[in-house]
């Protein structure tokens, strides 16, 4: 148990209250402490950290998930339509298990804590934003994205300002940059809870003088109760900005976030079965996400062969399925005899194209429209799982 040490350092000052009048602030002194804790470590500390940065040499592989709001629920829910369910026998533990995948240890976790224990070694992959990824794993060269878009959790993360004021007709960063206010003695101020992407955007665009004060929630109140200039937060529909008389500017924008899957590059490279559960997970999760919003569609049609109710089909544009048509005989018996007067048209349609397909199929002649929701779309290969390999130099 490291022992603490407080220090107070008592630093007179004088301070002119924004409540006081002009005659008596010049007189006021507020005397300013500041309070600074340094931790003095025990051989013991010392000890349990050379441990935990030695490699591990645990045999079971480790998928940490977001333990609690919107984000676990529908990481959990996209699991499920991948066949993945997560079982939890006892709700109080932070462990679970996925039974298609032996030996795969789920661990419930804070989305800050599931990147920090990738770096670390303690997980080996994970599911979160593209947000915490980028914040808390600073370009750690170790955390490659398996799988960038998953989907759900879109958000952005952007600059906000207020509509009133000095930035009524401040629209455009540019500006924002040029106005003349900002000076080393009176900076832009910014409340951020992402002091790691907050700085290093306003750095690479220009703006020097600037200061960020740390803040986590409730941040659009921060203009308005004068702490702040500007905000950087996460932004959905930007609703709670315009109730709160702030608004986005043009080029503010900095980073586009959804759920991603990371994983630790020491682990997918060095430890046993990490590679193997990943391609398996991708695959599924690919499939999934790929026939999401797809329909397959069946007719009959009558034709004198294949080609030429194939021709037929192709000459409408939303016809074309994926890859084509699969046109097939359907055989029936007349007269003793085996024949094939139809022939059997199926193709795959997105939602949003499909009451259009089906009157394009029946004004070739198509009958007996059938349509079913897609699951899956297997490809030969996965293109991320090749682009994987490709960056893991395998």
């Amino acid at each position: 148990m490291p022992a603490m040490r407080t220090v107070f350092l008592q630093s007179p000052s004088v301070s002119i209250s924004p409540f006081s009048t002009p005659s008596s602030s010049s007189n006021r002194v507020s005397v300013k402490f500041s309070v600074s804790c340094s931790s003095v470590a025990s051989p013991v500390t010392l000890l349990n950290e050379s441990v935990d940065n030695r490699p591990s040499e645990r045999a079971e592989v480790r998928l940490g998930l977001p333990s609690k709001g919107r984000m676990a629920t529908d990481t959990l829910d996209l699991l499920k339509d991948c066949q993945l369910s997560v079982r939890q026998i006892n709700p109080r533990q932070y462990v679970a298990e996925i039974p298609q995948i032996p030996n795969l240890e789920v661990w419930y976790q804070r989305p800050t804590d599931i990147v920090k224990k990738l770096v670390s070694g303690d997980l080996d992959l994970g599911i979160v934003g593209l947000d915490i990824v980028n914040e808390y794993g600073q370009g750690d060269e170790d955390l490659i994205l398996v799988h960038e878009a998953l989907d759900y959790g879109d958000c952005r993360l952007s600059l906000a300002v207020p509509k009133y004021g000095i930035f009524e007709n401040i629209n455009s960063l540019k500006e924002l940059a040029q106005m003349p206010q900002w000076t080393p003695e009176r900076p832009l101020r910014v409340a951020t809870g992402f002091t790691y992407l907050g700085p290093k955007f306003m750095k690479e665009n220009g703006l020097k003088h600037v200061v960020f004060s740390t803040a986590d929630g409730a941040l659009e109140a921060a203009p308005a109760m004068g702490i702040a200039d500007a905000i950087v937060d996460l932004v959905s529909s930007g609703t709670t900005l315009k109730e709160n008389n702030l608004k986005e500017i043009d080029g503010g924008v900095i980073l586009e976030s959804q759920a991603v899957l990371v994983a630790s590059k020491r682990s997918l490279i060095k430890r046993k079965g990490v590679l193997d559960i990943t391609h398996e997970m991708l695959e599924r999760l690919e499939a999934h996400l790929r026939a999401a919003g797809q329909f397959t569609v069946t007719a009959n049609m009558r034709g004198n062969s294949a080609e030429e109710v194939a021709e037929r089909v192709l000459s409408q544009p939303s016809l074309s399925g994926l890859q084509g048509p699969t046109v097939s005989p359907v055989f029936c018996k007349r007269d003793g005899r085996i024949a094939a007067d139809y022939y059997a048209i199926v193709i795959c349609v997105p939602k949003k194209a499909l009451y259009k397909s089906v009157r394009q199929l029946r004004a070739i002649g198509g009958s007996g429209v059938l349509v079913s929701p897609l699951t899956y779309i297997f490809d030969e290969e996965t293109p991320r799982w090749r682009q994987l390999l490709s960056n893991l130099g395998l």
